[in-house]
């Protein structure tokens, strides 16, 4: 594409430069241009891609889009944001490929994943190719890729979503976080269908109040555009049970469609019942009432099930086979996932890292526990330090034997997290093990059978995070093989 017709994209009158060469690639890391490529030189919070603007030239970088003149032998393309320009470019030079998809995106504090996990296994069931983005990895088709972020940053996105335009992808579903919203990373994307599935505190390190946090979700809503489309009509399915629902239903002009348990709603479960083995309850929809048996446990298992039977039921897919789907799935990575090792005691290892989630798991968890519950949870560092002495309250109210460790410490000193978690609890019963590993096998000598063992906070992740440095680290091969060694000794 030539460098005129890109920057048309950007609507502003005239080119910016009257050179005029092939742009091969779009880039915004200088190490990834090649021969041809336009490089885009972002500030972000530990580098400025500005700094980097000569190397990009040195590696064959033809134009340069900077908020700033440069001192480099390229045009510069100056404007007043480069991010936004980006999302714009990145559209443009992959050819709008969310236009080509049909899209549904999910946002909320707890669910997205296992949402996003449910409708990709009723579309994929019902026989089209899909394509997935989130927090656990990328999904094309049956290919997997690793991901540094939950929402990709613009150009990586755009770029992702053409590699699913060429393989013949139909529908993509991706988790959308609040930070991605924030700083445009989903300009662009064209959604169809936008899911919220709650709102409780998180991130209020980054977005300081929770009313912030929830305009935040709320951009997905929002931007979902202003027209009505016959043939193409978008979607807001909201969860009417949540309050924030009614604020996201006034800042959107798609048609909504609602789910929940407790509140009448497009899609409501009534009568459920809870087992160490499933959930069943009875799904009262616009076609009817019927009988949904579910692997999964928990109120928020069902909470999630219906935001993806609402997100592929607005899609047009029939409830039958909708069902016929849900009732298959028997979990997600690091959710409320079993590790058993032939052992008498529950072992869960579960993603839950907010007050609410941790909360919800554990009302779950008491639901079935015969005996003892015990929890290892911790908090991590660098992130919202007012949740963490919510955390540990919550801990010591729902469990019999509260565990506080380490999470992800990151540069924080991780005795000091502690301390801000022990302010929750003065007086309670709790035991503090900095060692992660440590306290899960404390957790594990300590129960007996019938008893059940949580462990929150990293779910699915393969890694912790302690000053500079990541080790290698899986709450569930720690269990594991902790309680291989107790029945060995």
């Amino acid at each position: 594409m030539k460098l005129h017709k890109l920057l048309d994209s950007l609507g502003t009158f005239g080119n910016f430069t009257e050179e005029n060469p092939e742009i091969t690639s779009v880039e915004n890391d200088n190490r990834k241009v090649i021969q041809g490529s336009l490089f885009i030189c972002v500030k972000g919070y530990t580098v400025d891609g500005h700094d980097f603007a000569k190397s990009a030239v040195e590696n064959g970088a033809v134009a340069v889009l900077a908020e700033r003149n440069l001192d480099i032998n390229v045009p510069v393309i100056v404007v007043k944001d480069t991010s936004r320009a980006m999302a714009i470019l990145a559209d443009a030079f992959y050819e709008q490929p969310s236009h080509k998809l049909h899209m549904i995106g999910i946002t909320g504090t707890n669910g997205k994943t296992t949402t996003s996990h449910l409708v990709e296994k009723i579309f994929a069931d019902a026989g089209q190719k899909t394509g997935l983005i989130g927090t656990m990895y990328t999904k094309v088709g049956d290919q997997t890729f690793e991901v540094k972020n939950t929402t990709p940053e613009s150009l990586t996105l755009q770029k992702t979503l053409k590699k699913m335009v060429d393989e013949k992808v139909e529908t993509t579903v991706m988790e959308v976080s609040s930070h991605a919203l924030v700083h445009g990373r989903v300009h662009g994307t064209d959604y169809d269908v936008a899911v919220f599935t709650n709102l409780t505190q998180d991130h209020l390190d980054y977005h300081k109040t929770m009313e912030e946090y929830k305009k935040a979700k709320g951009l997905l809503f929002s931007q979902l555009g202003n027209s009505f489309n016959l043939k193409k009509p978008k979607y807001a399915v909201l969860n009417a049970d949540d309050p924030t629902s009614a604020e996201y239903e006034r800042s959107t002009a798609a048609i909504p469609f609602t789910y929940g348990i407790d509140n009448k709603a497009d899609l409501q479960a009534k009568n459920v019942q809870m087992s160490a083995s499933g959930t069943s309850f009875d799904l009262v929809s616009p076609f009817g009432v019927h009988k949904v048996n579910i692997q999964l446990i928990g109120k928020f298992s069902v909470y999630n099930v219906l935001a993806a039977i609402g997100a592929a039921l607005v899609s047009g897919l029939p409830l039958a086979s909708i069902i016929l789907s849900v009732e298959k799935v028997k979990g997600v990575s690091g959710r409320f996932e079993p590790v058993d090792a032939g052992q008498g005691f529950s072992v869960i290892v579960d993603y839950a890292h907010t007050p609410d989630s941790l909360e919800n798991v554990l009302n779950t968890v008491r639901q079935f526990a015969q005996k003892r519950i015990f929890v290892v949870v911790g908090c991590g560092g660098d992130r919202d330090r007012t949740k963490r002495p919510l955390m540990a309250k919550i801990a010591c109210e729902h469990a019999t034997d509260a565990i506080f460790t380490s999470d992800n410490p990151r540069s924080e000193d991780p005795e000091r997290i502690l301390e801000d978690m022990e302010e929750g609890v003065k007086g309670e019963n709790y035991t503090k093990i900095t060692d992660r590993e440590e306290a899960i096998r404390y957790a594990v000598e300590q129960a007996k059978d019938g008893d059940v063992i949580l462990i929150a906070g990293k779910g699915h992740e393969t890694y912790q995070q302690i000053g500079k440095e990541i080790f290698d680290f899986d709450d569930r091969e720690i269990a594991f093989k902790a309680i291989k060694q107790r029945k060995e000794q």
